[in-house]
């Protein structure tokens, strides 16, 4: 899976796939089409008279629907979300066809066919990487664009736009405010694991157009023995700097929730004097069981402002009942960027050039421009850790020209 696996484990939703939207929408007259997991699709009947002047614009989501694991039922969140989106256009002229990719590059490949034939114009999806690699020349020689949720850089290119988070803007923005803050000299305490392997390139690189140090550096398998000798050494290394006058400045700690809980006593046990050592990480730490643990207050991150996130999570809970995967965002963002490219003057909506416009767009997660090249840009907060919540201490940078919002929700979220 080369998607980020923290966001995987620390997936705020066990939730089964939900009817209430379905039904909430009937009831408030919305008039969205939605289709299955399956090759068929289902819609809510229109009048005859709409039925004639109305050629749908039909949106293919790609996920791993199959099973009962975490992917799965990620996927399944992710499926609301986008439905949550629908809903909330309130657009007869969409229509969601929903296929499972089975988690393999060969299943996204026949689901992705699939939609195509179905008529599908744009691709949302797949979530891994590898998946994406399945789906990505049956898209090109469609002439159909994708935006995938995987956030491995490998799988991006033209026409292939990646709306996750991209490990190495996390990890530029707050290496670069900690710098800007008068740290200069940093420990690292990385995991071996796939999300670690793309953020240690990423760490060396940005430690390094900052004019910063790296005065000591570890990693450690993803296991209670190895995180307990790796942390170890890199806090004897701390010590060492310390004695010798040239203490380490701040600590990065790209780990997720179930790393954090077994890092913050060893924190404590070791001495480490988190007033001076400044704890710094990525958007891993955006959990909630971070803010509860004190050796933790005070740490730096890089995300998306936190406000936008509760009010989804808010809306979501009372549409389905239960709290969403914090993927759920990416799917309705994506939703409704291809909703907004889908009302675009002329015949080529989805056009390369729409789709990489310069003033971007503005959704749940924020800012994002995607680029020619299949990457994105994100507008990402700095935030620090208080007691039960975490707090953004350096605002997200504008774009260069206002993004376009994306969906009455978006505009609602989205600060002016």
């Amino acid at each position: 899976m080369t998607i980020a696996m923290h966001w995987l484990v620390s997936s705020r939703t066990r939730a089964p796939l939900a009817i209430t939207a379905v039904l909430g929408c009937v009831l408030a007259g919305c008039a969205a089409n939605i289709g299955t997991e399956s090759s068929s699709t289902a819609s809510i009947e229109q009048p005859k008279a709409a039925q004639t002047q109305i050629k749908p614009t039909k949106i293919a989501l790609l996920l791993p629907f199959a099973g009962f694991g975490e992917p799965a039922q990620i996927a399944r969140g992710m499926k609301q979300a986008a439905e949550m989106a629908l809903f909330d256009a309130n657009d007869p002229a969409i229509q969601l066809i929903a296929k499972d990719d089975r988690g393999t590059a060969e299943g996204a490949q026949s689901a992705a066919e699939a939609a195509i034939a179905e008529g599908a114009e744009i691709i949302l999806g797949p979530l891994f990487g590898k998946s994406v690699g399945g789906v990505a020349p049956i898209a090109k020689k469609a002439g159909i664009p994708v935006l995938a949720f995987s956030n491995d850089p490998a799988v991006a290119s033209p026409g292939v736009y990646l709306i996750s988070f991209m490990v190495a803007e996390e990890v530029d923005r707050v290496v670069a405010f900690a710098v800007s803050k008068g740290k200069k000299r940093f420990a690292a305490l990385i995991p071996a694991t796939p999300y670690g392997q793309m953020i240690e390139p990423a760490f060396r690189k940005s430690i390094k157009n900052s004019d910063g140090e790296i005065v000591a550096f570890e990693t450690y398998p993803a296991d209670a023995s190895g995180v307990l000798t790796s942390a170890k050494r890199i806090f004897a290394a701390i010590k060492d700097a310390d004695d010798a006058g040239q203490p380490v400045d701040a600590l990065f700690v790209p780990a997720g929730q179930h790393e954090i809980a077994q890092l913050g006593p060893l924190i404590s046990y070791s001495g480490l004097d988190t007033q001076k050592i400044k704890l710094i990480g990525t958007s891993a730490w955006d959990v909630p069981v971070i803010s509860r643990d004190d050796r933790l207050i005070g740490g730096w991150y890089a995300a998306t402002d936190p406000a936008t996130w509760t009010a989804f999570s808010e809306k979501f809970q009372k549409t389905f009942g239960q709290a969403p995967p914090r993927l759920a965002t990416l799917s309705y963002d994506a939703v409704s960027i291809a909703i907004a490219l889908s009302r675009t003057p002329g015949p080529a909506r989805f056009a390369a050039e729409n789709v990489t416009k310069p003033s971007g767009f503005t959704g749940v997660d924020g800012g994002i421009r995607l680029k020619h090249d299949g990457k994105s840009e994100r507008g990402l907060a700095v935030l620090e850790i208080e007691k039960y919540r975490s707090v953004v201490i350096d605002p997200a940078p504008a774009f260069e020209s206002r993004p376009e919002r994306v969906s009455s929700v978006s505009e609602a979220l989205t600060p002016r």
